[in-house]
C-alpha cells in the first residue's frame, strides 16, 4: 500500500504559504509506515521544532489501474475518509530552499493519520462535501471539496499516468487554509460534515 498525496490542491492554502499556483498536480508519497490508524496518537518527531497539521479528504482506492481516463475514475474508488498530512514545516522549508525532496519533512513515521471510511454514496456529490479541524476544541481548518483545485477523478487519472494504482492505495488530496503548528498535548479532531472521524493526541 501506498500513501499518495497531493499539494497546492487549495488556492488560500497556497496563498498563506506564499507558494506558486502549479500548471499541474503536486505529488508527493508517504510509506505506509507512514500510517496512523484511528486510535493511535502522534508522536512528535525529536528532528522538528515546528510540525504543522493539514487536514485533508482521502480517497481509498478499490481496484487496481493505470491510464485511468478521467471519465472513468470514479470505478476506482468506493470510499472516503479524512486524515491529518504532518509536516515538519522547518525542515520543509530547509529541504526545499536547497531544492532538495520533501520525504524527510513529509513522509516520517506516523506523520499520516487516516480516519476509517465511509462509502462515497452517503454524499450527494463529492465534490461538496464540509470537512474540518479542530485543536483542543477550537476549529482551526474549514474546507470543502468544491474548492479543489484539482478535483477527484482528475486526480486519479494524473496520478496513474505515473504510478499503478493498487487496492488500498490512500489518496490525500490537499488541505484548505488555516495550517498551522502542534504542541505536545493537543488534542486533534478532524470531522466530515460534522461528524467526528478521527481523534488523536499529540504526545
Amino acid at each position: 500500500m501506498k500513501i499518495i498525496c497531493v499539494g497546492r490542491n487549495y488556492a488560500e492554502h497556497i496563498a498563506e504559504l506564499n507558494n506558486q499556483t502549479p500548471d499541474s498536480p503536486v505529488i508527493f508519497l508517504k510509506p505506509e509506515t507512514a500510517q496512523l490508524r484511528p486510535g493511535e496518537d502522534f508522536y512528535y518527531p525529536e528532528f522538528s521544532k515546528d510540525v504543522h497539521y493539514e487536514v485533508e479528504l482521502v480517497v481509498k482506492v478499490n481496484r487496481a489501474g493505470k491510464n485511468i481516463e478521467e471519465k472513468f475514475a470514479h470505478k476506482y474508488y468506493s470510499e472516503i475518509g479524512i486524515g491529518v498530512d504532518f509536516t515538519a514545516r522547518d525542515l520543509q522549508s530547509e529541504l526545499k530552499a536547497k531544492g532538495l525532496p520533501w520525504e524527510l519533512a513529509k513522509a516520517f513515521n506516523g506523520s499520516a493519520p487516516v480516519s476509517d471510511f465511509v462509502p462515497v454514496s452517503d454524499f450527494a456529490d463529492i465534490q461538496d462535501i464540509n470537512f474540518s479541524l479542530d485543536v483542543n476544541g477550537e476549529t482551526r481548518q474549514n474546507g470543502n471539496s468544491s474548492m479543489m483545485i484539482y478535483r477527484i477523478n482528475y486526480l486519479i487519472s494524473f496520478v496513474s499516468k505515473y504510478f499503478m494504482l493498487k487496492t488500498g492505495d490512500l489518496i490525500f488530496t490537499g488541505t484548505p487554509k488555516g495550517v498551522g503548528p502542534v504542541q505536545i498535548g493537543d488534542k486533534l479532531t478532524a470531522s466530515i460534515e460534522g461528524k467526528k472521524m478521527l481523534e488523536l493526541y499529540v504526545k
